[in-house]
């Protein structure tokens, strides 16, 4: 029997370049997926005109000034839409305990460097190449890393390298990995629909407040 398609979800605060990427893939019959939901935390972003022009359903779920009631409501969103794996796609907001229990082991992100170097807080964009120069580094690269409840914390499961050359400053740094990010992403989920990639299993948050 034909295993079933990935049935994803999308979070993204700005461009969405990633899940652009996997959109394509899906349209092309190279990813065998369906995209169930957009979600951003910026209503003009660019990420929710893309999924409305290729028929995925958006939603619009700000942050503040309830985290939590935003964390309730991302939750059911997802749910409700029958997503069973959620992408982060630039999403530049922590997840809250309910999406992280809901979908524990079952988020991803591309971070824009080899973790465990240059992640964590405030390592995201421009500032994580930045530091990527400033140390000089010869190799930089991207991570697909499950999601937990600290920044860039959670277990890789795929990453690529990038070489840089001497003199390389944070721009043209940002633009090799970005060149390298998308390929990346689709690759991971095209195995894990196949089944040869199975994502690390992580814990729960725990919470006496959870229900």
């Amino acid at each position: 029997m034909k295993k079933p398609r990935l049935r994803l979800g999308f979070l993204a605060s700005n461009n969405g370049s990633g899940m652009r990427a996997i959109l394509a893939a899906i349209a092309a019959g190279d990813l065998d997926a369906e995209a169930r939901l957009a979600v951003s935390n910026r209503r003009d972003a660019p990420a929710l005109a893309l999924a409305v022009n290729h028929r995925v359903p958006t939603r619009y779920i700000p942050t503040k000034p309830d985290p939590a009631a935003a964390d309730a409501a991302l939750t059911a969103a997802l749910r409700d839409a029958g997503v069973e794996l959620v992408v982060l796609s630039g999403y530049l907001r922590k997840l809250g305990p309910l999406a992280l229990r809901a979908y524990a082991g079952r988020v991803l992100n591309v971070h824009p460097a080899l973790l465990p170097k240059f992640g964590g807080p405030g390592m995201y964009g421009r500032r994580v190449h930045e530091a990527v120069a400033a140390a000089g580094d010869r190799v930089s690269g991207a991570t697909v890393h499950v999601v937990d409840e600290e920044y860039d914390h959670g277990p890789a499961v795929a990453a690529i390298e990038v070489p840089l050359a001497p003199g390389d400053d944070a721009a043209t740094i940002e633009a090799k990995v970005m060149a390298a990010e998308p390929g990346l992403l689709v690759d991971v989920l095209r195995r894990i629909s196949q089944g040869t990639l199975v994502l690390p299993e992580t814990p729960s948050p725990i919470s006496d407040n959870l229900p």
